[in-house]
């Protein structure tokens, strides 16, 4: 780190601290705070449901609405029961919650990304990790996930960690990433990941957890279930409005250009069949030369592009492919374009572009600009670099890989 850094440690960290206090100063006073908006709405609903929507037995999770608003509990029964404990709770204590279930995962997502770079390119690790957690809060999909209350981190973070106990070879390989398309159908994708990497056991395992999520939720839940599975699930109003310049999905897109019309679903569909094609042939590139790390992160771009619905701040699903850009940006001579495309990504993100177009996205600027993130995504699943890992750099976390046992026949010549 002494390159980046030519400095005394002692000013080094006070130059940090100096900037931490700035970062946190921008964050807490920053006019886009959402105001735990997302957590009120799954809060409200799951406490509408047991007080006035017939039970745990009945169907009334679905029938709630934010007062005023079309907005309602979106996600599957699992996730309401998840949910449960914390709607038990007072709301002051339910926030707290929420912001260190946030703040957890934000840690354990630093443990699995940032530490193998730091470990790989020699960092100063206090250092990096106060540079890089300083870097995350300004990011707006990070920054508006804990300020929503949302819980892609929480399913990142699950799905992370499969990725690191895939590296390791362990049986329990499949539980996050199955515990994560219980909760919400969009991390179904990785499933499909393992499909493709032909980790038939991992998947199996995802599979038949994912499976049993619901079963149990079936079983604990009918009338919610019933009514997620045969209506709430393809009821898109109370999403929210596709054509919102948050939805930085491939259907965001469509829904932009035929506004006030509903996209053509044949448009949609041969777009999806085209982004899957080109995700299942880089993902198994990415296989063929052992690159875990790769596939993870061309897997998150896909599943935000593919998904109806991509609201900004699910875009932390790019985070795994940031950390690919950031790995290869430090490599010696640190310059040329894989720095460029790192910072130009991380650039984008923090940048809040898409809302210059909140109230009009027509015309040619419009296009372009209000779909920022989306061309980022797909920019991404083309060109993200796919390469063998390196020798001490085979695990998403956890330090170097083991080396491999010495056949018999060597072992015996080196004797």
């Amino acid at each position: 780190m002494t390159g980046w850094w030519p400095m005394s440690r002692s000013r080094r960290y006070l130059l940090l601290g100096v900037l931490c206090a700035g970062v946190t100063a921008f964050v807490a006073t920053v006019p886009f705070h959402r105001d735990w908006f997302d957590l009120w709405v799954y809060y409200d609903a799951v406490r509408y449901w047991i007080d006035a929507g017939g039970g745990l037995r009945g169907a009334g999770l679905y029938d709630y609405r934010v007062p005023g608003q079309v907005y309602g509990f979106t996600y599957p029964p699992f996730a309401a029961l998840c949910v449960l404990p914390l709607s038990q709770l007072s709301w002051p204590v339910a926030v707290t919650a929420g912001i260190a279930a946030n703040l957890g995962a934000v840690a354990l997502i630093l443990r699995r990304l940032a530490e193998p770079v730091i470990r790989r390119h020699g960092l100063d690790r206090w250092t990096a990790y106060l540079l890089i957690l300083c870097m995350l809060a300004l990011l707006e999909p990070v920054y508006d996930s804990v300020s929503f209350g949302q819980v892609n981190l929480l399913l990142l973070a699950l799905v992370l960690t499969d990725a690191r106990l895939l590296s390791t070879g362990s049986r329990w390989a499949g539980v996050g990433i199955g515990l994560a398309a219980a909760i919400k159908l969009t991390p179904a994708i990785f499933i499909g990941y393992l499909v493709v990497t032909r980790r038939r056991r991992a998947a199996g395992t995802a599979a038949a957890v994912a499976v049993g999520a619901t079963l149990l939720a079936v079983w604990l839940a009918p009338g919610a279930s019933h009514a997620y599975w045969t209506s709430a699930l393809w009821d898109t109003s109370r999403i929210g409005d596709l054509s919102y310049v948050s939805n930085q999905s491939w259907q965001g897109v469509l829904a932009r250009l035929s506004a006030p019309s509903d996209p053509d679903r044949l448009w949609w569909a041969c777009g999806v069949l085209a982004i899957v094609g080109v995700w299942a042939y880089r993902v198994d590139k990415a296989r063929a030369v052992g690159d875990v790390r790769g596939g993870i992160a061309l897997t998150g771009a896909a599943a935000c592009l593919v998904s109806p619905v991509t609201w900004v701040h699910h875009l932390v699903w790019l985070l795994p492919a940031l950390a690919v850009l950031a790995d290869r940006a430090l490599e010696p001579p640190r310059r040329g374009r894989p720095l460029i495309a790192a910072v130009g990504v991380y650039v984008i993100l923090c940048s809040y572009v898409v809302w210059l177009w909140r109230f009009d996205v027509g015309g040619i600027d419009g296009f372009i600009g209000g779909n920022t993130f989306v061309w980022t995504e797909l920019a991404l699943l083309l060109a993200l670099p796919v390469r063998p890992p390196q020798p001490a750099f085979r695990a998403l976390s956890g330090g170097p890989a083991r080396p491999a046992p010495e056949r018999r026949g060597a072992a015996a010549a080196t004797r």
